[in-house]
């Protein structure tokens, strides 16, 4: 974790697609990019941010979202989130995030993610089944 510092930065790009609209999520009518879409690159971003960083057999797990959607994204554009590493406290990470689409910024906000060992939380979560 000690390679985890400020300032590391990573982006997701994703053109939208009918799949990654309010309309196909029901998070609204609309054909344009979803809010949880637009929640999803910025959590992708923020993952591709610090993964290569991690010793093999850790990621990450998001765990607290807050953002505005600005602007909406017709079908057909391409939208790119980016992700900005701005603390690191233990596992905790927080990470400033925005997303433009060709024309304008369409999101910002924060996201905070905790690093995980990928095998012990597995074997927590499928013990969680048995309970």
């Amino acid at each position: 974790m000690s390679r985890l510092k400020p300032g590391i930065k990573g982006e997701l790009k994703l053109k939208v697609e009918f799949e990654h609209t309010a309309a196909k999520f029901g998070s609204g009518f609309v054909e344009v990019l979803s809010t949880p879409m637009l929640v999803a690159i910025m959590e992708g971003a923020a993952k591709n941010c610090v993964q290569e960083y991690l010793p093999e057999g850790q990621t990450t797990v998001g765990t607290r979202v807050d953002i505005k959607h600005l602007a909406a994204t017709p079908i057909g554009m391409e939208a790119t989130a980016k992700a900005e590493l701005i603390e690191v406290d233990g596992r905790r990470l927080v990470f400033k995030v925005e997303a433009y689409d060709e024309k304008e910024k369409i999101g910002e906000g924060s996201h905070e993610r905790f690093i995980i060992d990928i095998e012990k939380f597995m074997k927590k979560n499928q013990a969680k089944k048995q309970s």
